[in-house]
């Protein structure tokens, strides 16, 4: 739109920098730079683009320069319903093009990845159950799980093992259970049995070659927390990032395991790098309350405090969160605090016991987490 012919190789660019990085995400189908080109210049009826092409969505944008200043503006359209999903302009300078290029497709990519995944997960939700197959059950259970309560999660295991039973080599679903049997342990509602078929779905999906960075990174971290081998995890969540360097889940996992291996200040940069790809995410407490634990680790109590307050105010009911705040009353010297959140965290665990907490508990670092155990003890929590 700069009104310069001689500007149109920047366009171009961009156009395919952003269609190679959205390309990388296995679980789409994304149309060719050839083909998409055939629109360019021209105005479209993006319903007209989408039954020629075949797609679902449709991104459209422009880019505008002036001097050294570049503005891209981008929209993300659901072709079946004309509805806007998502929205965003990018400002610049051009002193490196190449560089401004990458910036904008990571971008772009991180904003719509968790907006189409919602969106594909409401279609899924308002098909005839009738007519399910192995993804729409894995969809299905996204939608559960992202309810974010024990029940939906064992709703969400349930649908995802269905999957399995359809299409045994859907990883994917594999992954999923996983992350539902993690954050069920966290709420201490979980039992043995589920635990190691979980794990034993994650390593199965770890060596089964897959190329599914959603199925890695959750299989990764379950590993990580449910078998209490965090290097193994990681290295299945660095795998997934290689795949799709824009997950922000996959960089949110990332950061929840570097702490346990002692690097707290990458974990810093993981979440923060999560939090960058998808601002608005409805699991974005998830990453304040890891931000605090990496700030904990790194012995950076008061930054640690902020954060995870801030995930209390996002969701005040997610029980790993409680366990921070409590063990930062301590370091912090809130006494008249602790018991409040004391409180707080045996109300949301059932039949709450030294027992049922210390699974979690053992994702503090180990001083601090004795320190945790032994405070619930005189509170007088029961050990079994």
């Amino acid at each position: 739109m700069s009104g310069d012919p001689e500007q149109e190789y920047f366009a171009d660019g961009m156009v395919e920098e952003i269609t190679t990085a959205i390309s990388r995400l296995p679980w789409l189908f994304v149309i060719a730079r050839n083909s998409s080109f055939t629109y360019k210049g021209r105005a479209v009826d993006v319903k007209q683009v989408a039954r020629e092409l075949g797609v679902g969505y449709v991104l459209e944008g422009s880019v505008r320069r002036s001097g050294n200043r570049v503005r891209i503006t981008g929209q993300l359209i659901d072709a079946t319903t004309g509805a806007h999903i998502w929205a965003d302009r990018f400002d610049g300078a051009l002193d490196d093009v190449f560089d401004l290029q990458d910036q904008v497709a990571s971008s772009v990519v991180g904003a719509i990845e968790p907006r189409l995944r919602l969106s594909e997960i409401e279609r899924a939700s308002r098909k005839p159950t009738q007519s399910l197959d192995a993804y729409d059950l894995y969809l299905r259970a996204l939608a559960e799980f992202h309810k974010l309560t024990p029940e939906t999660y064992k709703a969400a295991a349930r649908l995802a093992l269905q999957a399995l039973e359809i299409d045994p080599s859907y990883m994917p679903a594999a992954g999923l259970i996983g992350w539902c049997r993690v954050r069920q342990r966290t709420g201490g509602v979980v039992s043995p049995e589920e635990i190691t078929n979980a794990v034993r779905l994650a390593r199965r999906c770890i060596t089964s070659g897959t190329a599914n960075p959603d199925a890695l990174w959750m299989a990764g971290f379950s590993i990580a927390v449910l078998a209490g081998e965090p290097d193994v995890g990681l290295n299945a969540i660095e795998r997934a990032l290689a795949l799709n360097p824009n997950c922000a889940l996959a960089w949110s996992a990332c950061g929840w395991v570097q702490p346990v291996l002692n690097r707290p200040d990458q974990a810093v940069e993981s979440f923060n790098r999560a939090m960058r790809l998808s601002p608005v995410d409805p699991l974005r407490y998830m990453f304040k309350t890891g931000l605090a634990l990496a700030h904990l680790y790194g012995g950076r109590y008061a930054e640690a405090a902020e954060w995870i307050d801030q995930s209390l105010r996002d969701h005040p009911v997610w029980t790993a969160s409680l366990y921070i705040k409590v063990a930062l009353c301590g370091l912090l010297d809130r006494d008249d605090d602790e018991e409040y959140w004391i409180n707080r965290l045996i109300d949301l665990i059932p039949n709450a016991t030294i027992a049922r907490l210390q699974p979690t508990a053992n994702y503090l670092p180990s001083g601090i987490r004795d320190d945790f155990i032994e405070k619930l003890r005189k509170f007088g929590l029961p050990d079994t």
